[in-house]
C-alpha cells in the first residue's frame, strides 16, 4: 500500500513489565509501516521485569527508549512519550499487542485529510474478560452522559493525533482513559474508526474492578474542568452566595417569630440548620477565592514537567 503522508510518524507506546511483547510488537509496527519515515517511542514506566534490557537488546535504530524514575502510571508515561515525540502525527497505542499495528494506516488517512485532529479507534469483538468491559462500559456511558461527547470506546488506546493538538493534552493522575475527551475539549475534531483487536499475547493484565471508581472520579474532575477551570469562583462563589442568602433568610424568619410572636426558637433544628448554611457559604466562597489564586499560579508556572527521566536510548544506545 502506498504511504498517505511522507511526514515523520511517531509511535507511542507505554510499557510496563512487557518483556515477552515488546520484541514482537516492535515487529509488527514495522511489517505495518513499511514505507513510512517513522519512530518508535517506548516509555518504560519502571518495569520490574526485563523489558528495558530486551528493548536495548533490539539495537534498532528506529526504537528510541525513555526510562522513568519511578513508575508514575500510564497517564505520565504517555505524557512523557507525547513531549518527546518528534512527528506530525502522533500514534499511540498499549504495548500487550491487543492493539493491531496493522490499522494504523487506515486510520492516518483520515488525520492526513485535513479534516480530523485526533482519529481514534472502535474495538471490535473485544478480547477482553468482563473484569475489564464493565468498567470500561460505564466509563463511556459517563462521558456520554455528562459531557454529549458520542464516544463510542474512550478505552481504546490505539490514537492517532496530529502534532499541534497531541502536545496541547495536559495529562496527569489516570486521564489517558478520556485521552480522547481532553482532545476534543482543546477543539480537537473527532473521527472514530472500527479496529482490530487481539487477545493478551503474554504477561497479566493490570486492570481490575477498582477502575469503576477511578472513573467515576475522574469523570468529577472533567466536568469540573469543562466548565469552571478557568473560573471556578463561579461555581464555588455562586453555590456559597446561595448558602448564604438561604442561611440569612432562615434566620431572618426565625427573627420574626421570636420578636414578632414570642416564640422560643433556641432548640429550633431550623436555627442550626441556617447557621450551617451560612458557615458553609462563607467557606465555599472561601475555597472559590483560594482556587483562584491557584489557577492564576497554574496558568503563569508550566515549565515543570510532573515527571522526571532517568535516561533516553535510540538503538540501545543511551543517547
Amino acid at each position: 500500500m502506498q504511504p498517505v503522508t511522507t511526514s515523520l510518524l511517531s509511535v507511542v507506546v507505554p510499557l510496563y513489565n512487557e518483556e515477552d511483547n515488546v520484541a514482537l510488537l516492535t515487529q509488527k509496527i514495522h511489517e505495518s509501516l513499511v514505507g513510512y519515515d517513522y519512530q518508535i517511542i517506548y516509555i518504560d514506566d519502571f518495569s520490574t521485569d526485563n523489558t528495558k534490557k530486551v528493548t536495548k537488546a533490539l539495537k534498532d535504530d528506529k526504537v528510541h527508549l525513555i526510562e522513568l524514575k519511578k513508575n508514575y502510571g500510564q497517564s505520565l508515561a504517555l505524557a512523557a512519550g507525547l513531549d518527546y515525540a518528534e512527528g506530525e502525527y502522533i500514534i499511540t497505542m498499549d504495548g500487550d499487542l491487543q492493539n493491531d499495528p496493522s490499522d494504523i494506516p487506515e486510520m492516518l488517512t483520515y488525520a492526513v485529510s485535513g479534516e480530523f485532529d485526533v482519529v481514534t479507534g472502535i474495538r471490535q469483538k473485544r478480547k477482553d474478560s468482563l473484569v475489564k468491559k464493565i468498567p470500561s462500559k460505564i466509563a463511556n456511558f459517563l462521558v456520554r452522559r455528562v459531557t454529549k461527547l458520542d464516544i463510542k470506546d474512550n478505552g481504546c488506546a490505539l490514537k492517532v493525533f496530529t502534532k499541534d493538538i497531541a502536545k496541547d493534552l495536559n495529562l496527569y493522575g489516570e486521564m489517558h482513559r478520556f485521552i480522547t475527551l481532553l482532545a476534543f475539549l482543546e477543539g480537537g475534531q473527532i473521527k472514530q474508526v472500527p479496529v482490530k483487536h487481539h487477545a493478551r499475547h503474554a504477561g497479566v493484565s493490570k486492570y481490575g474492578l477498582e477502575r469503576v471508581f477511578k472513573v467515576v472520579a475522574d469523570m468529577m474532575l472533567l466536568l469540573f474542568i469543562r466548565k469552571y477551570f478557568q473560573r471556578p469562583i463561579h461555581l464555588f462563589g455562586i453555590s456559597g452566595f446561595l448558602m448564604i442568602m438561604s442561611g440569612v433568610l432562615i434566620n431572618f424568619y426565625l427573627l420574626i417569630v421570636k420578636l414578632g410572636f414570642g416564640e422560643d426558637i433556641g432548640t429550633r433544628p431550623l436555627l442550626t440548620f441556617g447557621m450551617m448554611l451560612i458557615f458553609a457559604g462563607i467557606q465555599l466562597f472561601t475555597i472559590g477565592i483560594v482556587m483562584e489564586l491557584l489557577i492564576r499560579t497554574y496558568y503563569e508556572s508550566q515549565n515543570k514537567r510532573p515527571y522526571r527521566i532517568k535516561k533516553i536510548s535510540v538503538g540501545g544506545e543511551v543517547k
